[in-house]
């Protein structure tokens, strides 16, 4: 036994007297792969409270608090995109020329939060220091809600422009065929577009109101005679038809509008699920005609590519044959003309955890790349067997699908540098070229695994401990997702002597 640890003590003492090994990424020829693709966005619903803040009055401290920790848990189910909910109801969660400070923020309209902050200010920036989009939800035409709890400020198109307002059943919104109605909309839009630094615009279903019935039981027509006989009797246009052109017109014209401004702040839409009733063969006869109704022709302005992406709510199960969730995705795909990106919406509070994630699976079928649109962040964070499927389905970090209409150039290849110590390694890098980067994307490959993280565009280091990777791969992204080619990092080890150092 003394024999044998003499000798297990000389030959410790021999690997002592070795040089050490030490190690040196030096540039690589090797492909990472592509890295996956998918819009993962979900609405925070600021009008009634529905999910952010808890409730109206709070301070200014604990709004923050609450949006922080909605922020992270997004985060942390790799969600992608935010759609933040700016203007409910001709009001606002941010300082506008236009309109008074929305009721949801501090329980009466017009009053100003307490102390004083900028609460869609801060959201962007929350959401980008996560790596995370931030698109601002605009309803255009909605101007009160049923639950509203405060009277309408001064300063509210309901006490300015009272000649704007209809009332429709239960609903008070400004008349679509009224030029000024679409004039402060697309004012209220532009102003955010200019001042904030977001990534997208977006409304949803909120056009013409959806149909109510009397107390006698039949469907009540939208009010609009005023606007009619002034605009739409001399048009030429059946009333249908002069309402659609309302809304087409208005939708190209935030478009256009958006884009001259900042062209790679995208617009989107999420409209009804289906276009008209029958459509396609196998959908219900008998559902909500989105195009006769709503006078929203959601497959236009696809066709047309007045939207950059179309997120159709599709609310309904994949085994309700009359309205199939994966027939209705289908044919929105098939509407896709101009190669814009289409997402689902899924109505997450609605159904139960499996069923989500076999939609997302069924998205995931499609042949282009997609995503999803879930409504909404809390009824996700505050169901933990839902925020688990998702978080399984979500495994992996996605960079939201390009959009190469509005830019096409890719941003340049960035420098790399890796320095490795013992155990641990650094990353640090630089943007190359004058094309913005909007984000990095950080990939290493681990015994041949590779793993990926998204970062923002502020972050330009990353620090590894128990580092064991041999290759990493950096590339610059831009704002509306275009790749740089990559850097590519290989580890070569050599002794601390060998000769050859000073040549990597």
């Amino acid at each position: 036994m003394r024999h044998l640890v003499s000798i297990i003590a000389v030959v410790m003492l021999a690997a002592a007297a070795l040089p050490a090994a030490e190690t040196m990424f030096v540039p690589s020829k090797l492909t990472p792969p592509p890295p996956v693709r998918e819009f993962r966005g979900a609405w925070i619903a600021t009008v009634a409270n529905i999910d952010w803040p808890s409730k109206p009055g709070l301070p200014a401290a604990q709004q923050k608090a609450e949006l922080i920790n909605l922020l992270d848990r997004a985060a942390q189910l790799k969600f992608n995109a935010i759609l933040l909910q700016v203007r409910p109801v001709a009001d606002a969660i941010y300082p506008s020329p236009f309109e008074p400070w929305s009721e949801y923020l501090t329980g009466v309209q017009g009053k100003r939060p307490q102390p004083m902050y900028d609460p869609l200010a801060f959201a962007i920036a929350e959401a980008h220091r996560r790596g995370m989009e931030l698109h601002a939800w605009f309803n255009p035409y909605r101007a009160w809600h049923i639950q509203a709890k405060s009277a309408p400020a001064s300063n509210h198109v309901t006490q300015t422009h009272p000649e704007l307002v209809r009332h429709y059943g239960s609903q008070t919104i400004l008349d679509p065929g009224e030029p000024e109605s679409q004039t402060r909309a697309l004012n209220a839009v532009l102003d955010v577009v200019k001042r904030y630094d977001i990534d997208g615009v977006v409304f949803d279903d909120y056009f013409y109101p959806y149909p109510e019935k009397n107390g006698a039981g039949n469907l009540m027509d939208f009010p609009d005679a005023a606007s009619w006989k002034k605009y739409g009797a001399s048009s030429g246009l059946s009333r249908d038809d002069w309402r659609r052109a309302n809304v087409n017109q208005f939708v190209q014209k935030i478009s256009q509008s958006i884009k001259a401004i900042k062209p790679w702040v995208q617009f989107g839409i999420s409209p009804f699920g289906i276009w008209r009733p029958g459509v396609p063969a196998g959908i219900n006869p008998k559902a909500l005609d989105a195009y006769g109704k709503l006078y929203a022709d959601a497959r236009l302005w696809l066709a047309n590519g007045w939207v950059d992406y179309l997120a159709p709510q599709l609310y309904w199960p994949i085994a309700q044959r009359d309205l199939s969730f994966p027939v209705l995705l289908k044919w929105w795909e098939q509407q896709n003309l101009k190669h814009r990106n289409v997402y689902a919406g899924l109505y997450d509070a609605k159904f139960s955890a499996d069923e989500i994630s076999r939609q997302l699976q069924i998205i995931r079928s499609q042949p282009e790349e997609s995503g999803a649109i879930h409504y909404h962040l809390r009824s996700i964070t505050d169901n933990a067997s839902l925020a688990a499927a998702i978080r399984k389905e979500y495994a992996q970090p996605a960079l939201v699908p390009a959009a190469p209409w509005l830019d096409s150039r890719p941003p340049g290849k960035p420098r790399l540098t890796v320095v490795a110590a013992a155990d641990s390694a650094v990353a640090r890098w630089k943007p190359e070229g004058t094309e913005p980067v909007g984000q990095w994307l950080l990939q290493v490959r681990t015994k041949g695994e590779w793993t990926t993280e998204i970062f923002p565009a502020s972050q330009t280091s990353q620090y590894f401990s128990n580092s064991k990777f041999d290759v990493v791969s950096l590339r610059a992204v831009n704002r509306v997702g275009n790749l740089s080619a990559p850097t590519v990092l290989s580890v070569v080890k050599y002794a601390a002597s060998d000769g050859h150092r000073g040549n990597h």
